[in-house]
């Protein structure tokens, strides 16, 4: 097995492409077995994903610059390879901010786009020159006047799909119809609105909903050109699919918000795109081992049902599944039988809410079994927390030999690295950020 060194140090396994998951997953427990910490859950981590999924972006979606969310999962590694690989970040506070600018990304390459702000975090990111931030309410326009006087300020309208895994329309949006007073208030003021953003929700279901969220914004482009601005950026939010099955959505999601970009914003010749995936590039990357720690066995009218327990759970990186309503699946990584029954999966922690799975069919297990979770990357580590004293799992990062070269030119040295964004034969942006090219800084 090869592997190579991040610039930070990382250690980078490259494993040959016909290894399946699976495949990999045993070699891994096959050499922590002879560790103290064999029974220690843990993360593997495909970089050369994150390569397929930023190409098949701009395969799909040519005119939109994504702008990861960092919220999703702010894993150093999966933040470095795609700043290196050129994206824009999506930060919604001054730790977020912090964490990017660290690894060398230039401000201009930020939006702060939490539309209800610290004060002191305003400050800092104005301090650091991100200054493109987004608002939906009157206060946080006096309030952004105040600490950042030269901000450029993206009015985000309420666009919600309501199939959507997480609604946030209920937190964040102005109405329409509300758009020209803001707009108005931020000419009376000083305040520069340079675009408009939306967000339809977490892990979006239906591709209409990017269709109506586009309608409305184009009416707010009318209402401020009417007021004399000419707004330079559209941004489409997130909520894009990332599991491994979610392609087929992912094509019909991209194919409508194409058509209406078309229809509606073709005029606009000097507009800048941007879109801000989280789920998309950080769900599928992520596979998640746990152990089984404990078992116990109850017969009810003769049937047998196995309580199985293992060292993760929803305080830690199950908690996606009261925040995201994620239902997870485990799978057995060693061994099957075609006799199977009735179980349940329980967390490390003492608490009895501490439930993963409440029935699954599995074969029966033993104490020291090894289960996994894939599409465990979106909103699971970046929430977790360290009740009980359980702490996070290890991450162990690699990537298939199909991607090794392209990886490690990105990766490993210290000259200045072209961006793959440049490198893409149908990606219509260059190296020059979006904030930059609207005079955001």
């Amino acid at each position: 097995m090869e592997q190579f060194t991040a610039e930070n140090g990382t250690v980078v396994e490259v494993f040959p492409c016909h290894l399946t998951v699976k495949d990999i997953l045993q070699r891994k427990t096959n050499v922590t077995s002879s560790k103290d910490d064999r029974e220690d859950p843990f993360y593997i981590v495909d970089l050369g994903k994150l390569v397929h999924l930023y190409k098949h972006w701009y395969d799909l979606l040519p005119s939109v610059k994504p702008f990861y969310a960092v919220k999703c999962n702010d894993d150093l590694m999966i933040l470095q390879t795609l700043a290196v690989m050129g994206t824009g970040f999506d930060c919604a506070s001054k730790s977020e901010i912090r964490a990017v600018l660290k690894l060398g990304v230039d401000p201009s390459r930020i939006i702060y786009a939490n539309p209800c702000k610290q004060a002191s975090h305003i400050k800092f990111a104005a301090s650091s020159g991100v200054h493109l931030m987004t608002f939906d309410n009157e206060d946080e326009l006096y309030k952004t006047k105040s600490y950042d006087p030269s901000a450029k300020m993206v009015l985000r309208i309420l666009a919600d799909d309501p199939m959507a895994i997480c609604n946030l329309g209920v937190k964040f949006g102005a109405e329409v119809e509300a758009a020209p007073r803001l707009l108005s208030v931020a000419k009376r003021i000083g305040m520069d609105v340079v675009g408009v953003s939306f967000h339809v929700g977490s892990g979006a279901q239906s591709a209409s909903a990017y269709a109506n969220a586009l309608a409305s914004a184009k009416e707010v482009f009318l209402v401020a050109e009417q007021l004399g601005y000419t707004l330079k950026l559209l941004d489409i939010g997130g909520g894009f699919p990332g599991s491994l099955h979610s392609d087929a959505l992912f094509q019909e999601v991209t194919s409508t918000i194409n058509s209406s970009l078309a229809s509606l914003f073709s005029q606009y010749k000097d507009l800048k795109i941007i879109g801000e995936p989280g789920r998309y590039f950080a769900c599928s990357t992520h596979v998640l081992a746990v152990n089984i720690t404990s078992k116990r066995c109850k017969v009810d009218n003769y049937e047998k049902h196995f309580m199985y327990y293992i060292n993760d759970g929803i305080y830690g990186s199950f908690n996606c599944i009261f925040y995201d309503h994620t239902i997870p699946t485990p799978q057995v990584l060693k061994g099957s039988s075609d006799v199977v029954s009735d179980s349940s999966i329980w967390g490390p922690t003492c608490d009895g809410l501490d439930k993963i799975n409440d029935s699954c069919l599995l074969p029966e297990l033993n104490i020291g079994d090894w289960l996994y979770y894939e599409d465990m990357g979106a909103y699971t580590i970046s929430a977790h927390s360290a009740f009980n004293g359980f702490s996070k799992p290890v991450v162990c990062y690699y990537c298939t030999d199909r991607e090794y070269v392209e990886l490690e030119s990105l990766l490993v040295g210290t000259q200045p690295k072209e961006p793959l964004s440049c490198q893409l034969m149908n990606n219509q942006f260059d190296s020059t950020s979006v904030a930059q090219e609207i005079d955001c800084c």
